[in-house]
């Protein structure tokens, strides 16, 4: 009986394996920053398409940094300074190299890029990156295309150390296009240290025709 239970163990899993890589995959990576559409790893929003990898999915390089990057100061020294810092370091014109090693002075040790994508059934499921698993995707994207993206709305929550923002944003292939090629929302998980400011965790979704940004998230920063 044992040995039955052990196989019927072995047989579910194996099917629950066979479904999951049976799913389709998101549409997209964004970021903090990439469109839904075309390259979603930062919505922090144009990032290299997902099309390889099933939703719900977590991918990291492997690299585990026993040092961060010395941080600007003036990168991390109020709230303003480190959600600016994190546009400004992906925005770039088609083969502008960003400088990697000022993103990763930004996160703790461990942070997440998490964007939210529909797959071809409309389910919506995640991709989770470390910080390294977000510069590899999001690399070659950037050797190839323009990406500039900026913050136009924030709402802000503060309770002690830790922080919530949520930050409307909108991306563009040249910094003077006239309209945006994707539009979403990042919210961002920070933290004070007491000496810094962190980026904790960005979790994003792009706009879509069924999922207008609310008024509400598109004016002011508060």
């Amino acid at each position: 009986m044992k040995r039955m239970v052990n196989v019927m163990a072995v047989l579910t899993c194996s099917v629950a394996a066979l479904a999951i890589l049976a799913g389709d995959p998101a549409a997209a990576i964004a970021q903090v920053w990439a469109p839904a559409s075309s390259a979603a790893v930062i919505g922090i929003t144009s990032a290299p398409n997902t099309s390889a990898v099933p939703a719900n999915k977590a991918e990291s390089t492997g690299r585990q940094s026993t040092t961060t990057p010395a941080a600007k100061p003036s990168d991390v020294d109020s709230l303003d300074a480190i959600m600016s810092a994190v546009y400004d370091v992906i925005s770039g014109s088609a083969g502008q190299k960003r400088d990697w090693d000022r993103m990763r002075s930004l996160f703790v040790p461990g942070a997440h890029l998490i964007p939210v994508a529909p797959d071809k059934a409309g389910v919506y499921g995640t991709q989770m990156y470390d910080v390294d698993g977000y510069i590899a995707r999001a690399s070659p994207y950037f050797e190839k295309a323009g990406f500039f993206e900026m913050e136009v709305a924030r709402k802000v929550e503060v309770y002690g150390q830790i922080a919530h923002v949520f930050s409307t944003y909108e991306s563009r292939h040249k910094s003077d296009d006239a309209a945006p090629f994707e539009r979403g929302i990042n919210s961002f998980q920070l933290m004070n240290d007491g000496k810094r400011w962190w980026v904790v965790n960005i979790f994003w979704e792009g706009e879509t025709a069924g999922g207008r940004i609310p008024e509400k998230y598109l004016t002011g920063k508060h």
